[in-house]
């Protein structure tokens, strides 16, 4: 038996961090034939998809959306609309038109987002998806949902 010594630092590396991305994605894709297939295609690549709302008047920010398109989903990773704006249809606007360029542009069958349990888990019921994880006390206190939607 062959005993081992390690010894473990906790450290900001972004030269290690890119090296063990790198080696957990070789280990991803050899042992995953969904992942090795995607390698090399279009849909590796995560694309971003950003839009953004101006208020006509003033020109300031009302909302926005960030997220990207990869691998045939759309992953909204931030969706907000200022309190003056809120209740407007603009989240919905825009979710809707992520949700569209998303669809006919990118060939995205299904979206993913998170959100907890103080902001806007029941508008994106609203607009059609559904809970999938809920994740209580992350962080302690707050309640966090992933909810998918089927696009198309």
């Amino acid at each position: 038996m062959v005993c081992r010594m390690f010894r473990i630092e906790a450290e900001v590396d972004k030269e290690r961090r890119d090296l063990l991305r790198a080696r957990l994605l070789e280990t991803n894709t050899a042992a995953s034939p969904v992942l090795a297939a995607l390698r090399g295609t279009p849909a590796e690549r995560e694309v971003p998809l950003h839009l953004w709302a101006t208020d006509g008047s003033s020109g300031e920010l009302a909302g926005g959306l960030v997220g990207h398109s990869w691998a045939s989903w759309l992953h909204v990773t931030y969706l907000w609309v200022d309190a003056r704006h809120r209740g407007t249809g603009l989240g919905g606007a825009l979710l809707a038109e992520a949700e569209r360029i998303a669809h006919t542009d990118r060939g995205c069958t299904a979206a993913r987002l998170e959100t907890w349990d103080f902001q806007a888990p029941e508008f994106y019921r609203k607009q059609g998806y559904d809970v999938v994880c809920v994740i209580p006390d992350y962080p302690p206190g707050i309640t966090e949902y992933t909810l998918t939607k089927r696009l198309g």
